[in-house]
């Protein structure tokens, strides 16, 4: 038997390599498990290999990414997030800086739609970011708003990456999606006094109000908040069916499909064309996903056979470290990794080796995978290779990359203290998890 050491080690090394040379994340982890069956089993390994696939790909919490997925592309593609944005767009009212409000709550809501961080930095960077820019707005700011709004997407539920978590982490979909809200509402929050601090102190990072609201919708207020209606009673069926234990997060996803079609028709933007781009859409990325995870969790299982997922537990016991000593190293590890190394392969690296860590410290799991789930999604707004710096960038490519680097680092920071206070407040997590009746 191979030592567990030389195991763990070996096998981060070539996984990082692989990633390094631009193989595609499943590609590297199925190469990845291939070699460990055959250096650590032989052929006769395969069967382990096959059986693996087969449990994982027939979970049933899986079957909950497609659905979100295909709710989202829904709603993106019925005409929502116009009605959201015009409707926000006159309910703010009359203060300096409204643009940033209004981006910094629409993606919140956004969010609440779908769960998509580069696909809500991509859509907020063609649309609303000329505006910004048109209007007068500071360019270093509103890209600051757009990046960090985009980021709030992966915490507020529907969140197909808390559901990944979850699944390999072995804890309940509906707790872990749940625990997201308070502290995705306290990040929103964060953001907005911190824009309108920035606004108060220098006026100049914001037109005239009277400039600003030149260009705003001119609907009613009662109308502006009734055509947000639909999408609001979406968000609210499919997390309230989960909260109150009405359904599984399987059969309230499926519900919220249902919702989105509704929406859609409400808007007068169904069509047969606009269904299949979205079942498309969720079809491809679903079957992505699905292969990773389903080589992701034969890699913990092979580590688990090398002893070094427990080996790691007991050299952390005899550290004899004290728990929050050990609970800042577990999220410090992947908040500098993230900044260099793809955010869902380390994610899958790094769940099996905590998991035994979470038990000898007796860690609350919601808890404790909310913040990694914060962590990871801050992977994404950090340079030099943070996702959805990527995403903002190709939909506003005359933004030089120095200043969208620059440009997400107060709001790196953001989140980094409302780590910290979710660490010192732990029932802001467990909160509302805690109040869900058994399904």
């Amino acid at each position: 038997m191979i030592d567990w050491w030389i195991a763990l080690s070996g096998a981060i090394t070539l996984l990082l390599a692989l990633l390094f040379l631009g193989i595609p994340i499943f590609v590297a982890f199925l190469i990845l498990n291939v070699a460990g069956i055959l250096v650590l089993m032989g052929p006769a390994g395969f069967g382990m290999f096959a059986n693996s696939i087969f449990t994982t790909a027939t979970t049933t919490a899986l079957a909950t990414v497609p659905l979100f997925i295909v709710m989202g592309e829904i709603l993106f593609r019925s005409g929502a997030m116009e009605a959201v944005f015009d409707s926000l767009d006159r309910l703010i009212g009359r203060i300096r800086g409204r643009q940033y409000v209004l981006c910094i709550l629409l993606s919140a809501i956004l969010g609440a739609l779908s769960g998509a961080a580069m696909a809500v930095a991509g859509l907020l960077g063609r649309s609303l970011f000329p505006t910004m820019r048109a209007r007068g707005y500071n360019t270093r700011l509103s890209a600051g708003t757009i990046l960090a709004g985009a980021c709030l997407d992966p915490i507020i539920p529907p969140s197909v990456l808390a559901i990944l978590i979850a699944a390999l982490a072995e804890i309940s979909t509906a707790g872990l999606l749940i625990a997201g809200i308070i502290p995705g509402l306290m990040l929103t929050c964060l953001f907005l006094v911190y824009v309108m601090y920035r606004v108060w102190r220098d006026p100049s990072l914001a037109p005239d109000v009277s400039v600003d609201v030149a260009g705003a919708t001119k609907q009613s207020a009662a109308m502006a908040a009734l055509r947000i209606l639909p999408c609001a009673f979406v968000f609210f069926m499919v997390m309230g069916l989960i909260m109150f234990g009405v359904a599984t997060p399987t059969e309230a996803a499926a519900t919220g499909v249902f919702g989105a079609v509704i929406v859609a028709i409400i808007y007068r933007r169904l069509s047969w064309r606009m269904m299949v781009e979205a079942f498309t859409t969720a079809a491809t990325v679903s079957t992505l996903l699905l292969v990773i995870m389903c080589s992701a969790v034969m890699f913990s299982q092979l580590l688990t056979f090398t002893g070094a997922t427990r080996a790691v537990a007991e050299l952390v016991a005899h550290l004899d470290l004290h728990a929050t000593v050990m609970l800042l190293a577990m999220l410090a590890l992947p908040f500098i990794l993230f900044m260099f190394l793809d955010q869902l392969a380390l994610m899958l690296v790094l769940i099996p080796i905590y998991q035994p860590l979470l038990k000898h410290y007796a860690f609350d799991p919601i808890w404790f995978w909310t913040l990694f789930l914060i962590v990871a999604t801050v992977g994404g707004l950090t340079p030099p290779f943070g996702y959805v710096l990527f995403a903002l960038k190709s939909a506003a490519p005359d933004l030089p990359t120095a200043e969208i680097y620059r440009a997400s680092w107060p709001f790196v920071w953001l989140i980094v203290l409302g780590l910290f206070i979710l660490i010192a407040f732990p029932p802001l997590v467990t909160f509302l998890p805690n109040l869900m009746r058994p399904a």
